[in-house]
């Protein structure tokens, strides 16, 4: 969980990052664990879903300690590796990504715990080690409502909460969007974490669970 100056500062900071502060490139982000470390690699091109040895040798790799971790923001593609929800929330809190793809390498049970993401427009999950379905996705937000999105990010914020239970099933991703939330914690009493952050009600909040 993230100190509450840190939600502040990235709610702030999202009108210098719709001017293009994070250049796109054309490399993929894929973050992983492996130890107590954070790798944070560099990927020319997609790598096979949990082949960490393909990615240390195809990858611009370099190991981050879990504290050293920062909440930023991606733009673009973002790939993350993991094996526990409390590695994967200290990885996302309130991170700011459109296309993320999560990937579970192995084959744990979760309970049902929300995780929140700022600014998500597409998801992508693979649960190949429990289900051999495949990888699945889901549009959060349309093209149109896409391109408006860091624009009205001053008055109108984008939060998608994860049920990462939905890692136990091998049926679709559903979602359902709640728009014009003044409040959140008044509107989600429920999600208590919430509650940590001094979340200015001068904004309007669209909300969307995905399960």
């Amino acid at each position: 969980m993230t100190a509450p100056s840190s939600f502040c500062l990235l709610l702030g900071a999202l009108g210098i990052f719709a001017l293009g502060r994070f250049a796109e490139g054309q490399s993929r982000t894929l973050i992983f664990t492996k130890g107590n470390t954070i790798r944070n690699c560099s990927c020319p091109a997609d790598i096979r879903d949990c082949d960490y040895s393909l990615a240390n040798l195809m990858c611009s790799c370099k190991s981050v300690l879990p504290l050293a971790m920062e909440q930023t923001s991606y733009h673009g593609h973002l790939t993350i590796w993991f094996t526990d929800i409390s590695t994967l929330g200290h990885l996302l809190k309130f991170t700011l990504v459109q296309d993320l793809k999560l990937s579970l390498c192995g084959s744990n049970t979760f309970p049902t715990k929300y995780l929140a993401v700022c600014g998500l427009k597409r998801l992508h999950i693979n649960t190949e080690a429990k289900h051999p379905s495949g990888e699945q996705s889901i549009l959060i937000h349309n093209g149109r409502e896409g391109s408006s999105l860091y624009k009205g990010w001053q008055t109108r914020v984008f939060i998608s909460l994860l049920d990462v239970a939905l890692f136990n099933r091998d049926s679709s991703l559903k979602s359902y969007s709640i728009d014009d939330i003044s409040s959140l914690t008044g509107d989600f009493p429920d999600f208590s974490y919430f509650i940590t952050f001094p979340v200015p009600n001068n904004r309007s909040y669209l909300v969307t669970v995905i399960y």
